[in-house]
């Protein structure tokens, strides 16, 4: 039965590698000298590399795959203020003062990363096309409600809630309990977008190696002994943009992260009228599940793409697009008899704080932590990080104050995490 959810042209790959494959970069050696090196080449390591190469500072970043290769290229695309936790809950842990200039950040991501793609004339598929953010229940979305008229209190975010009775023209299923739309939300193509980035780092002069890791770093006088397989680089400072895929380099680091899959198909062409149909105001989707389902429209507004956690444990793409198509049609018995042409997945990095980081420790900067939602975030923060090593005091965000909690017996393979996806899709049924 699933093997029929697939289209004869399946392709096991992101839908984005179609238009923009992943870069053949060459197989040279690292330097062996730099001023930075940039361990990752995401969204994360090329906005800190594009400000440090322009900065003057001589820098390479390594990646143990293909650039690009993680979720920078696997994601949705769909870009918010990426802070998860609410003004009220930042308050509770920070203070007032504290909180606000956390969520102060998310809001900043947003409107910088809009400013950066058009002063760069990046070519993505970049459009300010606002969310529809769904209540699963009644209960999230009074909950959901008070949430919307608090930060509006506080930031100019346009948003406001739309009650069931009203959803249809929001979304073309009546498998929500209302929601609300954030008008200042976007999208974009993860691909396009991470190849813009490649090329303005490159021509600014970083040094873009693939399939080199980096496998041990040692603190010498003056800065950083990185060694590779390819050889040895030497570096005053060393930033780790590894995110979701942070491993034994950076034990510290690795302690607070939580590597999560994230899956997503995307669906037979299905033409302009049956997507509108389905999104008619071509908005991004997200709802309130702790155990969240995303999708929106691709780019040229003929297919779904539709994603979320579908396994307890991490799976193969070919058993997470039939139930992410299972899920997909639950909301939408339209779309039961779609084909499948695309089933890929991630890994995005989780945080016990549910918040990202950025900062140095033991003399390394970095950013990380997005949560699942890092489009603006990943790229802020990079950039930030960035102007840190430069010396620039704008580089300073409200989350170099904000500790960076681990838990107890924890060294980054998320034993729990089985246990803790099935507790909270048991939670998600709750309340109609």
């Amino acid at each position: 039965m699933s093997d029929k959810l697939f289209s004869d042209d399946f392709n096991p790959e992101p839908y984005w590698w179609e238009r923009v494959p992943r870069p053949d970069l060459g197989a040279a050696p690292p330097p062996a000298k730099a001023d930075v090196v940039v361990i990752g080449s995401g969204y994360t390591g090329l906005n800190a590399a594009i400000e440090t190469a322009r900065g003057g500072r001589a820098t390479v970043v390594l990646d143990a795959e293909a650039a690009g290769f993680g979720c920078s290229t696997r994601n949705g695309g769909q870009i918010s203020t990426s802070v998860k936790p609410e003004l009220g809950e930042l308050t509770r842990r920070y203070g007032r003062e504290r909180g606000a200039a956390v969520l102060r950040e998310g809001h900043d991501a947003l409107a910088w990363i809009g400013d950066f793609i058009r002063r760069e004339a990046i070519d993505c598929d970049f459009a300010v096309v606002g969310r529809f953010h769904a209540a699963h229940n009644a209960a999230a979305y009074e909950e959901l409600a008070r949430d919307v008229e608090g930060v509006s209190a506080e930031f100019p975010t346009d948003a406001y809630v739309v009650p069931r009775a009203e959803q249809r023209h929001a979304i073309g299923t009546d498998g929500y309990h209302g929601g609300a739309i954030f008008p200042r939300h976007a999208s974009l193509d993860p691909g396009r977008y991470h190849q813009g980035l490649l090329d303005r780092a490159r021509a600014a002069g970083a040094v873009v190696v693939p399939y080199c890791p980096a496998t041990a770093i040692r603190r010498e006088v003056g800065g950083f002994e990185v060694t590779t397989p390819r050889g040895i680089v030497r570096a005053r400072d060393v930033v780790i943009a590894t995110n979701g895929y942070t491993g034994p380099l950076t034990p510290w680091l690795r302690r607070r992260v939580i590597p999560i899959g994230s899956y997503i198909i995307a669906t037979e062409d299905l033409g302009p009228e049956r997507m509108a149909e389905v999104i008619p105001e071509n908005r991004i989707v997200s709802d309130t599940r702790r155990v969240v389902y995303y999708y929106r429209a691709s780019p040229d507004g003929r297919r779904m793409l539709f994603g979320g956690r579908v396994s307890a444990d991490e799976t193969d793409p070919r058993i997470s697009g039939p139930r992410l198509h299972a899920e997909m049609a639950r909301l939408f018995p339209q779309l039961a008899r779609t084909k499948i042409s695309h089933s890929w997945a991630g890994t995005v990095a989780y945080t016990f704080d549910e918040l990202a980081h950025a900062g140095q420790n033991d003399g390394l900067y970095f950013a990380m932590g997005y949560c699942g939602s890092g489009v603006s975030m990943a790229s802020y923060l990079g950039m930030r990080i960035g102007q840190q090593v430069l010396g620039r005091p704008e580089g300073r965000t409200a989350f170099d104050a904000v500790p960076f909690p681990t838990r107890p017996f924890y060294t980054g393979r998320p034993w729990f995490l089985g246990a803790a996806v099935a507790y909270y899709r048991w939670r998600d049924g709750l309340g109609g």
